[in-house]
């Protein structure tokens, strides 16, 4: 005697899409395109029109926008070395495939965390382009650098903050953000059906 299997049985088992992490990859995304654009836009402009122009006064004695190149990381760290532009190259590329998996791990209940993984990525590529693609006589010689151009002064009288860009903005944004988001959300929320046992 023939025993006809079920539907049940041989059909495979529907895998839904979670729509939780949907939404926390294209909060992500979004994050990463804008910043990412707005940050080489800015550049481009500040490239061409800053770079042999004098500064351009925002709100005097404040805010600057004033070109400068810098070879090194955030303040200047090792420029000038050698070693310095791979070494960057290397950390973004590890920051950024690490903040990938967090996109994939991470519990979905909470969006910020999300755009803050966004913001570090996008802010990560811009200066990962430039440190790729842009170059600059410097001394007679070429040398690959981050285009800088935005200039504040936090006090009167006193020297001008390092000058940064809309990369470190949003990279500044994104930590500020992660920090609380992996101190207080990033362990999954208990279920009903778990918090009652």
């Amino acid at each position: 005697m023939l025993v006809q299997a079920s539907d049940s049985a041989t059909k495979p088992p529907v895998v839904t899409a979670d729509p939780g992490r949907r939404r926390a990859v294209i909060a992500a995304s979004i994050a990463t395109v804008a910043f990412l654009a707005l940050d080489l836009w800015t550049k481009s402009w500040a490239w061409h029109t800053l770079r042999d122009a004098p500064r351009i006064a925002v709100i005097k004695k404040w805010f600057y926008l004033d070109f400068s190149f810098n070879t090194g990381s955030a303040f200047g760290f090792l420029r000038g070395h050698d070693f310095s532009r791979p070494l960057f190259i290397a950390i973004t590329l590890a920051t950024v495939v690490y903040m990938a998996t967090l996109v994939r791990k991470l519990p979905t209940e909470r969006l910020y965390g999300f755009v803050a993984i966004g913001c570090i990525i996008g802010g990560a590529l811009g200066n990962l382009h430039d440190r790729l693609l842009r170059q600059m006589l410097l001394n007679g010689e070429p040398k690959h650098g981050v285009v800088d151009f935005i200039q504040v002064y936090y006090a009167q009288g006193s020297p001008a903050w390092p000058n940064f860009n809309i990369a470190d903005v949003a990279l500044v944004i994104g930590v500020l953000l992660l920090i609380p988001f992996l101190m207080f959300h990033a362990e999954p929320q208990p279920t009903p059906a778990s918090s009652r046992a």
